[in-house]
């Protein structure tokens, strides 16, 4: 073994007066926090704004101009599942971009578990709206009525209002219509679920429930571990995860959302949305922001919006894919039209917005954390090079260090999933989605891995359970 020290395990000088907030020493519960604090050497990342709002904007160096390469292998539906992932796990309405914004201050408004509360919500007790009147099966349009909705449409979307808001556990995820129709699915899935097991329990709709729900969120948690995580981060990666053990998330007490993963890593997605998409098999591709997908928040008007399953994920062959993860990101992106008008111009841009979060939280940068994870040092100067390739002759100047973020969107592309440039998320992204998500299932007392890790899906084809799986066991 070599004796010499990696980033983190000598001496940093000053590092107590450069990092003096708590969440470099311990993470709170229901806070944010951090993967790499004091005790790893680390120390907080700091790039000029107008280089950052410089390398964001709209035609700059992350513009794919409608450039972008599809990869081999992952369905964009994954993509959307990740966002449906996000959203059960994390919900920050706190942060500014104007202020240093630590962790430990920030409260996480979803439970940090894969526990589907964002369909379920507080459960029927708490929430009893989301639940029909005289069983505990979840509200859809059909059931619900919706207001001035035709029957063929009202059985397509979820339950809703007077005004058209959905009536979910969370309201994200009626933001455009694949995510509000993966809500719909879960919902379905459930309902299907309770249905098949409420004759178990004769006059105990709350058995039912129990029953029902922890079926439907451990099938759920399968797929993360079996299907979404291998396709994101490559199965070489996640077998030495599950069987070598998590490094680096180890909550001192509690499960918690650090923010590499969330200010970071986790954003890795928004380099992998196409500018255009198709809702329908054989159908008119449609712009992100159009009104038949991006426009949501809204009741579902024309049959067009309603999403055919086998154009997001591996049905029959026919589906779409995502697009290449590197350092380009869709024009439509970069100039986001549903921000209010008094946004600033520079922050309209989602990688601008991503890229000065990260400063606000005083993310390290990307070298720190490949150091601090022992990544071999050819491979960061392969990521490092194609950076600074990538800005030579432009007016940006990343001389302190590669923000994070930007840092894994590059070694996605340099690097990728199991070496393959594009396909997905190199080791520092892939360790930290990696080590998270299996920490989340391995540190909730409820879940599969944590109370029976020799459980086997029941629901879908053979020992096993997919997207394809839920697909086909909702259907009608």
């Amino acid at each position: 073994m070599s004796n010499q020290k990696h980033h983190g395990m000598g001496e940093k000088h000053a590092i107590d007066h450069q990092c003096h907030y708590d969440s470099y020493d311990h993470e709170r519960i229901g806070r944010f926090g951090r993967l790499f604090r004091g005790e790893h050497g680390v120390s907080p990342l700091y790039t000029n704004p107008v280089d950052l709002i410089e390398l964001g904007k709209k035609t700059g160096v992350m513009d794919s101009m409608g450039n972008k390469q599809v990869t081999n292998t992952v369905p964009l539906g994954m993509v959307f599942l990740g966002q449906f992932i996000d959203h059960d796990i994390t919900l920050d309405t706190q942060s500014r971009f104007n202020l240093v914004n630590d962790p430990d201050e920030i409260e996480n408004f979803r439970t940090p578990a894969l526990d589907l509360d964002c369909i379920f919500g507080e459960g029927p007790e708490d929430e009893p709206f989301l639940y029909e009147d005289n069983s505990l099966r979840l509200l859809t349009g059909a059931t619900n009525k919706n207001i001035a909705q035709p029957a063929n449409l009202e059985k397509e979307d979820l339950a809703r209002n007077g005004q058209g808001k959905a009536i979910i556990g969370d309201p994200r995820n009626d933001e455009n219509r694949v995510i509000s129709q993966l809500q719909l699915l879960f919902i379905r899935f459930y309902n299907k679920v309770y249905d098949l097991v409420e004759p178990n329990h004769p006059n105990d709709a709350e058995g039912a429930y129990e029953e029902a729900r922890m079926l439907v969120t451990w099938h759920y948690q399968w797929i993360v571990l079996n299907e979404f995580l291998p396709a994101m981060i490559g199965q070489g990666l996640l077998t030495k995860i599950l069987s070598g053990g998590r490094n680096w998330y180890a909550p001192y007490d509690r499960p918690y959302i650090p923010i590499e993963f969330s200010v970071a890593a986790y954003r890795f997605g928004h380099s992998m949305v196409p500018q255009k998409l198709r809702l329908k098999s054989g159908g008119a591709e449609h712009d992100l922001f159009s009104s038949t997908f991006g426009g949501g928040f809204s009741k579902i008007t024309s049959a067009d919006q309603v999403v055919d399953w086998d154009q997001f994920f591996d049905v029959n062959g026919s589906h779409q894919f995502a697009t290449k993860l590197d350092t380009k990101m869709s024009s439509e992106l970069l100039e986001l039209p549903f921000l209010p008008p008094a946004t600033p111009a520079a922050q309209k841009s989602l990688a601008t917005r991503n890229l000065l979060r990260g400063n606000s939280f005083l993310l390290p940068s990307g070298e720190v954390v490949a150091d601090c994870l022992a990544v071999s040092p050819s491979d960061v100067e392969r990521v490092v090079d194609t950076v600074h390739d990538m800005l030579n002759g432009k007016n940006i100047n990343l001389s302190n260090g590669i923000p994070l973020w930007f840092y894994i969107l590059a070694e996605g592309g340099e690097l990728g999933k199991d070496g393959v440039p594009g396909e997905g998320l190199g080791e520092v992204g892939g360790t930290i989605v990696g080590e998270v998500l299996t920490g989340l299932l391995e540190l909730d007392p409820n879940s599969f891995l944590s109370r029976n890790r020799n459980w086997i899906p029941t629901l879908g084809a053979g020992n096993s359970f997919s997207m394809k799986d839920l697909i086909a066991f909702t259907a009608p």
